[in-house]
């Protein structure tokens, strides 16, 4: 059965999908808590620092976090924002709000935290000036000297050389950050307004963890090896289970999206350590630098008292540790003030609560809660030890003052508490704060200090807990947090949500009018809450027309919706303009929509764009109306297709038959196909017959590496890294009489203007004779790449492979992009192999 894509279905499935993984609340068994306890006693902190989500060595942060117990962190410098995403559609902001929770996770398994700066993934770069020259250097540089400074490093260790060479601008830019970094974060004449809040620091040394790969060859490797640090991080540990690198491994394979996951390896493991700036090391990481509490005068007492934790600690009765830690924690309230004192007394609490079987929890009976409304709450309470605990009382978030309860927490008795949590009316969306603002291409706009460098928001709301353990006074802070049980997977969590009352999505991101026929442009309203009344409209720019004018709408329970569908009349002339959703309820305006990124492996991340969708007139001729679409890594160029008037056949296993694809004017692989489709190895011949047959197949980019088919075309052709990364680089026409460049649509230099993020990438470096390479770009000081689109007559049909970026260029709505794909799509002049066509031409 013929199965078309739909963009309204993709919605609501958005909307109502399955079960999902949020993050549960830590709850560490024995082992995990005698590592904690053991932690007390190390005062080191090292930084890892490199510019993507990826980047980082997950075998080195395991080990220094769980064999040394070093506090340490990764700085990653942007979120990878401009990458490629294997797990679904999202790309660029998206795209960015994934891979920072999938850091989140990686962190979660492998013991570090997780810090950013402000600087945006604009994709590809080539050389670390033109990454400065769009990051705006200096800023980046302030927020990796916030982040020294605040998270304190006795050691950076950085991914990358810091000295230019062929691998990715952003790479090489994040070490010279690092290693600049490490004299600023010391200079207090450097970003003092920093110091308002923190001190300056001078870490020990600079580091780059390189490695064979970084060689020429494995002698040049060899020779040097004599001047490098080395560090054996494979050992195991027995209270986790696992050596290092299996915790590695299971942390690096967070990055789905990036189809990184990885077996975790057994046996001695070295890493290699080339310095770079400060106090050289000749035999340890940490050589010269006090990892013991000696380094805080006054402290031999809590030094004694928590090593005394360790020797008492049983397994099977946790809590027995408490009075030692108890005592602890008052011979450290007797130091000065130090960051050292701070973050101590933080861990050390933690390890209580823990070490008592503590369970403090807030669980909303909503996910999502609009400004001015009561939510509510059920607060569980649970001491389950024999130590004496109270608890004293609770302050919810946006409370004015304590609700005192002064109730005893026996052992194993739970206390559940009822409670109306108001949100104020000023309550703050809960948008990724990062998003809040427009930013720049380079930058995302961030004013409050506070939040630059860090991972994600503040939860939406807390609850403070204040009790007395064995007498003494303790706070505890948890996120309110929703809680339901699934049929399937058992209990799931889902963060809170602060959202507008009313949300209007607009359904087509893109609108292509390739006539001055009007499309129809659907408008999704959702309630927030319950009573939303009021009326929708479009905002259109002079000489579009919307019909109707607006729409009413009367949404009586939470969740609501009403699709709304209006009629968008275009002028003559060819154009790019905005719309713009607006609902509009008791007199005030509301533009913003809901957008859920919901993944098993990830919490679910909400975020309110605008109501925006780009409208475009162009003038556009095409051949055929049955496209087959067969998916790769993901991307949103079916529904891009159907804009313009084809039908789109999203094809299943059951579909690529001999016989089925007869019926297509062109089949369509998607992006990173022949990477990611298992059974391409077995699909391949039936495409190569429709081909032969008469048909037109379009293969979008690859990588060379993990391929599941050795041949992805008829004809030899090799893979490359070769890109254009450069958006407007100059385009040049190889074989301009050439049909894709003619017919149906006279395709010239105009149409690559206004191309986003770049030309192309993974081009053919090489390919048999059989191809015709059609078009050529590169980037200033590059040689021509001219695989970037070729084309072979197979048999009676045609095979094209292209590793321009239309999976970018289609869904941001850039004219000149759909006239070239359609003749693309037109080459077999709109017979497919079975010889069914049609045309559409409009100017």
């Amino acid at each position: 059965m013929k199965k078309s894509f739909s963009l309204l279905f993709t919605f609501f499935l958005l909307l109502t999908c399955g079960p999902l993984q949020a993050q549960a609340p830590a709850k560490p068994d024995a082992a995990a808590l005698l590592q904690d306890i053991k932690k007390l006693n190390v005062l080191g902190t090292a930084l890892y620092v490199a510019a993507h989500p990826d980047d980082e060595n997950t075998r080195f942060i395991a080990y220094l976090s769980n064999e040394k117990l070093y506090n340490t962190g990764y700085l990653s410098v942007t979120r990878g924002d401009g990458g490629q995403n294997l797990i679904g559609p999202e790309i660029r902001e998206g795209l960015g709000i994934i891979r920072t929770q999938e850091l989140l996770q990686a962190r979660r398994i492998d013991g570090g935290q997780q810090f950013f700066t402000r600087a945006n993934d604009f994709g590809y770069s080539k050389n670390p000036e033109e990454t400065f020259a769009t990051w705006d250097k200096e800023k980046v540089l302030h927020d990796v000297v916030w982040a020294i400074r605040k998270f304190k490093p006795d050691v950076i260790i950085t991914r990358f050389s810091p000295k230019p060479s062929e691998t990715h601008g952003h790479h090489t830019a994040s070490a010279m950050l690092a290693n600049e970094a490490f004299e600023a974060a010391a200079d207090p004449k450097r970003f003092p307004e920093q110091l308002k809040y923190v001190q300056v620091w001078q870490a020990k040394r600079v580091l780059w963890n390189t490695g064979v790969w970084s060689f020429r060859s494995q002698k040049e490797f060899e020779d040097y090896g004599s001047q490098l640090l080395k560090v054996d991080v494979g050992g195991y540990n027995p209270l986790l289970g696992k050596s290092y690198p299996e915790i590695a491994a299971l942390s690096r394979s967070m990055h789905k999206s990036q189809g990184f996951g990885a077996t975790g390896t057994r046996g001695v493991t070295i890493e290699y350590l080339d310095h770079t700036k400060g106090e050289r090391a000749k035999e340890e990481l940490f050589e010269g630098i006090n990892t013991t509490w000696s380094r805080v005068k006054g402290s031999d007492k809590v030094a004694a008292l928590l090593q005394q934790a360790v020797s008492e600690f049983k397994p099977e009765q946790p809590a027995a540790v408490v009075p030692t830690l108890l005592a602890a924690r008052k011979e450290l309230a007797k130091l000065p003030d130090s960051y050292w004192k701070r973050l101590k007394a933080e861990e050390l609490e933690q390890v209580v609560k823990h070490s008592l079987g503590l369970y403090l929890e807030a669980v909303a009976t909503d996910y999502a809660v609009t400004p001015g409304e009561r939510l509510n709450l059920q607060i569980e309470t649970i001491n389950r030890s024999a130590i004496p605990v109270q608890l004293v009382g609770m302050r919810p978030a946006f409370a004015s003052k304590d609700s005192i309860l002064n109730k005893t927490l026996a052992p194993n008795e739970s206390h559940l508490i009822p409670f109306k949590l108001p949100i104020p009316a000023s309550a703050q969306l809960s948008q990724p704060y990062w998003l809040r603002q427009e930013g720049t291409l380079g930058l995302f706009r961030v004013d409050d200090l506070q939040e630059i460098g860090a991972p994600e928001n503040q939860p939406a709301a807390e609850v403070h807990f204040d009790l007395l353990i064995s007498g003494e006074p303790f706070r505890y802070t948890v996120p309110v947090v929703y809680k339901r049980n699934d049929p399937v997977d058992g209990e799931q969590y889902r963060p809170l949500a602060i959202t507008p009352p009313v949300f209007v999505n607009i359904l087509e991101k893109v609108l292509m009018f390739a006539s001055q026929e009007p499309k129809p442009v659907h408008v999704l309203v959702k309630a927030g809450k319950a009573g939303i009344k009021g009326n929708v409209a479009l905002q259109l720019p002079k000489g579009w027309r919307a019909e109707p004018a607006q729409v009413a709408f009367d949404l009586e329970q939470n969740g609501a919706e009403q699709l709304v569908r209006f009629m968008v009349h275009p002028p003559k002339g060819q154009q790019e303009v905005a719309l713009k959703a607006v609902a509009t309820v008791a007199g005030k305006p509301y533009t913003r929509g809901l957008n859920l990124i919901q993944y098993s492996h990830i919490p679910t991340q909400t975020t309110f764009p605008e109501a925006v969708a780009k409208a475009v007139r162009l003038d556009l001729k095409r051949n055929g109306e049955q496209i087959a679409y067969l998916m790769g890594a993901g991307d949103d160029i079916p529904a891009s297709l159907q804009q313009i008037g084809y039908n789109v056949t999203l094809l299943k296993d059951e579909d690529i038959t001999d016989q089925n694809l007869k019926r297509f004017d062109a089949v369509i692989l998607g992006v990173r196909a022949y990477n990611t489709v298992e059974r391409m190895n077995f699909y391949q011949p039936r495409l190569l017959n429709y081909v032969q047959q008469g048909g037109t197949v379009i293969v979008q980019y690859n990588t060379g590496h993990s391929l599941k088919t050795s041949n992805v075309a008829p004809y030899p052709l090799k893979i490359s890294s070769q890109r254009v990364t450069v958006e407007d680089a100059d385009v040049r026409f190889l074989k301009p009489g050439h049909q894709a460049l003619n017919s149906p649509n006279k395709i010239t230099k105009k149409d690559f203007e206004g191309w986003v993020q770049e030309r192309g990438l993974y081009f053919p470096s090489e390919w048999s004779s059989e191809f015709e390479a059609i078009l050529s770009s590169n980037d200033p000081g590059e040689p021509a790449r001219d695989g970037g689109l070729l084309i072979a007559r197979h048999g009676k049909g045609h095979f094209v492979y292209t590793g321009y970026s239309w999976f970018r260029q289609l869904p941001a709505g850039v004219p000149g992009a759909y006239r070239i794909f359609t003749n693309l799509i037109s080459l077999g002049n709109g017979h497919g192999a079975q010889g069914s066509s049609a045309e559409s031409t409009a100017k």
